[in-house]
């Protein structure tokens, strides 16, 4: 069975540097500690510290029902290597603030090449959470 796409959370389109920031670290840190928790099937953990734009697009049984008909049939992460890391404040859809729009070129058990995407935002109390994630 080929595994499908996954969008999920924020419709966006990925851009074109909007300039180098060079504060994009806070948001890496953000993704990979969500990532980790996609990764080992915490999938109603991840809806919980998603961004709160996150978690009013999509409810928490949804995005679980989601990550389990995608994420399994992907398997284990064998290798996950950035390949960007964009700040913009813009994004399609979604209200002006501040993004990180990350993508990594990840391998998995099931699947030799994938593009992960996922979009941190800056939160009110200037936390850095997850607002969007996409598999091609």
């Amino acid at each position: 069975m080929r595994p499908r796409s996954l969008l999920l959370a924020l419709p966006f389109v990925l851009i074109a540097p909007c300039g180098a920031q060079g504060a994009t670290q806070p948001a890496q840190d953000a993704a990979a500690a969500w990532l980790q928790l996609a990764d080992t099937a915490q999938y109603g953990a991840s809806w919980d510290v998603a961004a709160a734009l996150f978690k009013a697009s999509m409810p928490r049984a949804a995005w679980e029902s989601a990550l389990k008909s995608v994420r399994p049939a992907l398997g284990a992460v064998r290798s996950r290597q950035l390949k960007s890391a964009t700040y913009t404040r813009t994004l399609p859809g979604v209200p002006d603030g501040e993004y990180v729009v990350i993508q990594y070129r990840t391998r998995f058990e099931h699947k030799a090449e994938a593009l992960e995407t996922i979009t941190p935002m800056r939160e009110p109390d200037g936390s850095w959470k997850v607002s969007g994630y996409f598999i091609r």
